[in-house]
């Protein structure tokens, strides 16, 4: 359909607008901003992306995939065996590799908050609450990123969409 001279004219109008007042049209990721405190945001961010990646794919992930005692005994307490044990190794892995690529990062940090949602139950119901201020802890920098990085789940499914 054709774009009208007045349509044109009105999203030209908002987008100067936007620009003026130095805000973001709709749709845009506040830490994308091209100013020197929206790179410094961004790459804090992405530091931070990158740190959590680290510390779910080798403090957290590495031990179930490996099949270390420690991850084994938790595991059989649970009564979910080694199968839970490589099953959630494998879930925190793939989380921490999809932190690191765009158009994955904010599901992968909606994914692995949802992830240790259940890691809190499981150390309130079995483990009588030992650990459970760490998956709470981590969720906090997650809702970050999956806040911050929204924009690319429209990208996301895009792609989806495209493929099917």
């Amino acid at each position: 359909m054709p774009e009208t001279a007045a349509t044109a004219t009105a999203a030209t109008a908002t987008a100067t607008a936007a620009a003026a007042v130095g805000s973001t049209p709709a749709g845009t990721v506040i830490a994308e901003s091209a100013t020197a405190r929206g790179r410094r945001a961004r790459i804090a961010l992405r530091a931070l992306q990158v740190l959590l990646a680290l510390f779910y794919a080798i403090p957290s992930a590495l031990p179930k995939l490996i099949g270390h005692a420690s991850a084994a005994e938790s595991f059989e307490r649970l009564g979910w065996g080694s199968v839970g044990m490589y099953t959630i190794g494998v879930l925190e892995l793939a989380g921490a590799i999809a932190l690191l690529i765009p158009v994955l990062q904010s599901v992968a940090a909606m994914a692995l908050s949802a992830l240790m949602v259940g890691a809190f139950i499981v150390q309130i119901a079995v483990f009588d609450g030992q650990y459970a201020a760490t998956p709470l802890i981590l969720i906090v920098p997650l809702a970050l990123i999956a806040w911050a990085r929204r924009g690319h789940n429209a990208e996301l499914l895009r792609l989806l969409r495209r493929g099917a």
